[in-house]
């Protein structure tokens, strides 16, 4: 499953989505949300709205095979991603809520595969001409992720609770903010842009392994969020179906 287009990248969206809803299976939220933001950029790339339309697309297909080819690995039984095997791991386990399955795909999609795609679509000297366009693409995915908070209201409704005991719903429970992991994963980015294939190797382990230790927390998030976390679970009745159409909205 590799897309070469934009386009290619939304109808393999369309069919995960299509197949896991199917099935039931909690693997169907995080590409709904991934499948808005990704025609989000395509609106954006058809209105020229980025200093470099085609490189955009180049690296919106890159970062979209990131996620891709882990889901093949992962539906074949193959090695992946600890990162993204913590966050698909998680789909046939009761407990985590939906925030934490959406939170668990942007964990490893942003601060693991988004720095390898851009490192990869403008390798050496030729990264500092992408951050203005990186910033833009990296807006386009916090607004998405932060606008998420109210379909979620729709169909958790006890998911406010988080608020009043910890304050901002990403603040403790991931231990990381979008605006964070968008300048981690720049960081990366440049780490891996001038780094030979041995370094690069090397860096992208050693980033893998952090992320997915910080997935793992994501999923079990210490004795007293995970108890609160626990009871707005047992309140999150809405069938899946109903989930992905509240998350399509």
């Amino acid at each position: 499953m590799k897309a070469t287009t934009i386009d290619e990248v939304i109808e393999f969206l369309d069919n995960i989505i299509d197949n896991r809803r199917a099935e039931d299976s909690k693997l169907a939220y995080f590409p709904v949300l991934y499948r808005k933001v990704t025609i989000a950029v395509k609106q954006g790339i058809a209105k020229e709205e980025f200093d470099d339309n085609p490189r955009m697309e180049r690296l919106d297909v890159i970062f979209a095979n990131r996620y891709l080819e882990a889901y093949s690995q992962f539906e074949m039984g193959k090695p992946l991603t600890a990162s993204w095997q913590v966050a698909f791991d998680a789909a046939t386990d009761f407990w985590p809520l939906i925030l934490q399955h959406l939170l668990l795909g942007i964990n490893a999609h942003i601060n693991l595969d988004l720095g390898i795609a851009a490192a990869e679509c403008a390798p050496g000297n030729e990264l500092a001409s992408l951050k203005s366009d990186f910033d833009r693409i990296n807006a386009i995915l916090a607004g998405m992720v932060e606008g998420v908070q109210a379909d979620i209201n729709k169909v958790s409704p006890l998911i406010g609770l988080l608020d009043s005991v910890a304050g901002k719903l990403d603040e403790r429970l991931v231990d990381f903010s979008i605006r964070i992991a968008r300048d981690g994963a720049w960081e990366f980015a440049g780490k891996l842009a001038v780094a030979d294939a041995d370094e690069r190797r090397a860096l992208i382990a050693q980033r893998d392994a952090s992320i997915a230790w910080l997935g793992r927390d994501i999923r079990r998030p210490g004795i007293f969020l995970g108890s609160v976390a626990a009871m707005i679970r047992l309140f999150e009745w809405a069938p899946v179906g109903q989930v992905i159409e509240v998350l399509e909205s």
